[in-house]
């Protein structure tokens, strides 16, 4: 299985669709609040939510969804990135509840030879979320640094630092 791209590999206008999805827990969210020290009620207390917002039920925090997306995107763009370089826009256009099952895909938008380095380039990609019934939830662009073919060869291929296995000596 593929675990990121090098330069060569993108297309502009290539759309990437991440597999699998995540169904959203109560205790995805509430770790990612507690984590993140985000301790809004609208994320942790269901009182609160029900009966004072117009949800009427907790709202997975915004960040957890774009940081699942980030996530679900590292096979299929950024795997083999040598720097995430730009979070240009980052839209949260929809609520998420425990319970919805998130997914996402990406699609390049445009790719670049860096000018100072001849073994990288950047690619510049759109990522969108969306819930089990199609609604857009978030969407975000970023800027990717990533190897060309000879930076990788120069590094030890396709899984560089990988060891090489070594078999114990046969018992006789």
């Amino acid at each position: 299985m593929q675990f990121g791209r090098s330069y060569e590999e993108f297309e502009v206008g290539a759309t990437y669709k991440h597999w699998p999805g995540k169904t959203v827990t109560e205790y995805d969210d509430h770790l990612f609040c507690l984590i993140t020290m985000n301790h809004h009620p609208l994320h942790l207390d269901t009182n609160y939510a029900e009966n004072t917002t117009q949800f009427g039920r907790n709202v997975v925090v915004g960040n957890y969804i774009y940081s699942l997306l980030l996530g679900m995107s590292v096979p299929d763009i950024s795997g083999k990135a040598i720097a995430n370089l730009e979070i240009e826009s980052l839209r949260h256009v929809a609520p998420t509840f425990h319970g919805d099952t998130i997914y996402g895909e990406t699609t390049v938008l445009d790719k670049w030879a860096s000018t100072s380095k001849d073994d990288r380039g950047v690619v510049h990609v759109e990522t969108k979320g969306y819930k089990q019934d199609g609604t857009l939830v978030c969407i975000f662009k970023r800027k990717v640094m990533v190897p060309k073919n000879n930076y990788l060869e120069a590094r030890g291929g396709e899984q560089p630092g990988r060891p090489t296995l070594v078999e114990p000596p046969a018992k006789g």
